[in-house]
């Protein structure tokens, strides 16, 4: 989703600037789908789980762990639309750049064939040109006459 490369912006549409909205729900989508997130909650969930089950005096979320469930839930419910809010801003990046593409391979594809067009041209008048050439040799062979040196009578 996130490309390393650098970004060819040479569309309006993506050049446009981002809200602090789409600026965040890029920074969350980005930071959830991170190691560092996965290894972080669940190191948060062990601990709660640890302080819970092994705390004698006050557990405040006893074994069905309903309040982690709680919370848990919560972040799903939240992160969610962020993410999705991303990944539709990015789906339609990806289609305008599609178009624009598409719009550049055809333009090479009729220069393409402009140049093929050229070529098939020059072709033709390099065929004339051999042909008249041949016709040329053949008519200076007929004309033609080799050397033969005269030999005096009587010798």
């Amino acid at each position: 989703m996130f490309n390393n490369h650098k970004k060819n912006n040479s569309h309006p549409v993506l050049k446009t600037k981002m809200t602090l909205g789409q600026r965040a729900a890029d920074w969350v989508t980005k930071w959830v789908g991170s190691w560092s997130f996965i290894i972080g909650l669940l190191v948060f969930m062990i601990i709660w789980i640890m302080l819970n089950v092994y705390m004698i005096v006050s557990e405040w979320d006893p074994y069905p762990f309903i309040l982690l469930n709680f919370v848990l839930s919560m972040l799903a419910a939240f992160q969610a639309p962020v993410i999705l809010m991303s990944q539709n801003r990015q789906a339609e990046r990806e289609r305008v750049t599609a178009k624009y593409d598409y719009l550049i391979n055809r333009k090479a594809e009729r220069e393409i064939q402009a140049i093929k067009e050229d070529l098939d041209y020059i072709k033709n008048a390099v065929s004339k040109k051999k042909v008249n050439l041949a016709k040329i040799k053949m008519r200076k062979k007929s004309t033609f006459k080799p050397y033969q040196p005269r030999i005096p009578k009587g010798l």
